[in-house]
């Protein structure tokens, strides 16, 4: 049985970890109002990207003259996974749902025979996956000295990819990252970016109508796809900003909640063990007296 001495320390110890986790509560709160704007005002451009993209391609069709990174190489062997998670820890499962998604997904490629080839976004994807899939890493891209993720984050990670594709280095790319739905919800998603796929928003009726391009609709797609990887990427990671900081929060609420309850059953077995040390100290002063 510890000691009364051991005992406060360790309430000690854990009042000063309550106040930790409800510091980095209120932070996550501060920051989550931001970030949760940032995505949702991203959501509208990439849709509306989307859908133009979409329009476009019906008007190109099977053209021979598409853009490589609409049609692809006609190929589904080498696939390359984007995984953007986040940089820290102490958000919950966060970063491990991403990562499983990835994992599951690859597992289901090797197991078709496909060759895989990982890009990770995020310090805590890299330690994750590269525990199973070490030799399938190829590059990580390093965001902790970033305060504020921008545009031109992922105008960089969206060169690397492309500059991969115009290699050779791969048939298909997909990004994984999580969908902010709310503090206590977001959902691990997995977007195919090459070949572009971009179906028209529910509602549109733009197809209907014809349009003629200048310059042609092939010209046009050429400019507009690369930048379009670009801003899902971006998207993807505002996203996931607001779905750690609401992971973050979550957590930390919940350690906050055991700690206190740690340190109440804690301060319990104190009392009582000091009430157990006064009670014997005070039947050996009574049965010395009685002795004597």
């Amino acid at each position: 049985m510890p000691s009364l001495k051991d005992l406060k320390n360790r309430i000690a110890s854990v009042k000063a970890t309550q106040k930790i986790t409800k510091a980095m509560k209120m932070v996550a709160a501060a920051k989550l109002r931001r970030a949760q704007e940032a995505a949702e005002a991203a959501r509208p451009y990439s849709q509306r990207m989307g859908a133009v993209l979409a329009n476009i391609a019906q008007a190109v069709g099977s053209d021979s003259d598409a853009p490589a990174l609409m049609t692809g190489t006609g190929k589904d062997q080498v696939h390359l996974l984007v995984v953007c998670t986040a940089e820290r820890g102490l958000c919950g499962g966060f970063n491990s749902q991403i990562a499983r998604l990835a994992r599951d997904h690859t597992r289901k490629l090797l197991a078709q025979g496909k060759t895989v080839k990982i890009v990770t976004v995020g310090k805590k994807g890299y330690d994750i996956l590269r525990r199973d899939f070490n030799s399938l890493i190829i590059d990580r891209v390093d965001l902790r000295e970033v305060k504020k993720i921008g545009y031109a984050e992922a105008e960089s990670i969206g060169r690397k990819v492309i500059g991969l594709f115009e290699k050779g280095e791969f048939d298909v790319c997909t990004l994984f990252y999580s969908e902010f739905k709310s503090v206590i919800s977001q959902i691990p998603t997995a977007q195919q970016l090459i070949p572009a796929s971009a179906p028209a928003v529910a509602g549109e009726q733009e197809s209907a109508a014809i349009y003629d391009y200048e310059p042609d609709a092939s010209a046009i797609l050429g400019e507009l796809i690369p930048r379009n990887i670009t801003v899902q990427i971006f998207r993807a990671l505002l996203e996931n900003v607001a779905g750690e900081m609401g992971a973050k929060m979550s957590a930390m609420d919940n350690a906050t909640r055991n700690a206190g309850e740690m340190i109440n059953k804690l301060t319990l077995s104190y009392n009582r063990q000091r009430q157990a040390q006064i009670t014997k100290e005070l039947i050996e002063i009574i049965s010395g007296a009685e002795a004597l």
